[in-house]
């Protein structure tokens, strides 16, 4: 979009980022309600992710609500390790290293595997989150014995943990050790590689 170009709630999708309040957010969710009486205006209820915080709020604007699009710069970079809280990540391009906290990355921290690559995102300068790809491919830790039941109720899965801590529901062949993929924005198993 140019700089004068506004972004209207008519162009919401998912994963929009947009300036409210002079703070950048992300669009993760919206239902556009039509008025339930006439001359009421129409809704638009959305589910934003604050960059800068991490926080989610529900929000509610009025249909044609205009917003900026934030002043935001995506550059790649290499997951290089975790300690404790601490993500530390290097830029592609300059080589410099910059630290992210597990609050600051919310869910995309389930997913991160060392030497991973993925875009940073910064806000006015600073680096304030990174954009996983939808699919990553991951270690599976460990899995859960499959219990008698579970093949009886028509579910066939059993709990897995992911080598980055994550658990996730994953059929009953799958075993320590494998590869598998998995969708970032939905958490779940997609398939196994290797």
């Amino acid at each position: 979009m140019e700089a004068c170009e506004l972004i209207t709630t008519a162009d919401f999708k998912k994963g929009l980022r947009l300036l409210i309040d002079g703070e950048p957010y992300t669009l993760m969710d919206y239902t556009v309600q039509s008025p339930s009486a006439r001359g009421s205006a129409t809704l638009v209820k959305a589910k934003v992710r604050n960059f800068l915080s991490g926080a989610v709020f529900d929000r509610t604007f009025k249909s044609g609500e205009k917003f900026e699009e934030p002043d935001i710069e995506i550059r790649t970079v290499q997951f290089l390790y975790s300690s404790g809280g601490d993500y530390t990540f290097m830029d592609n391009v300059s080589y410099d290293q910059f630290t992210l906290t597990r609050e600051a990355l919310g869910d995309a921290a389930l997913y991160l595997v060392e030497g991973s690559t993925l875009r940073s995102i910064a806000f006015n300068g600073r680096v304030v989150g990174v954009d996983l790809p939808q699919f990553v491919e991951i270690t599976v830790a460990s899995v859960e014995p499959a219990a008698r039941t579970d093949t009886q109720s028509g579910s066939a899965t059993k709990m897995g943990t992911l080598v980055s801590g994550a658990t996730i529901r994953v059929p009953l062949y799958l075993k320590e050790g494998e590869v598998v993929e998995v969708d970032t924005t939905t958490g779940r198993f997609v398939r196994r590689v290797r």
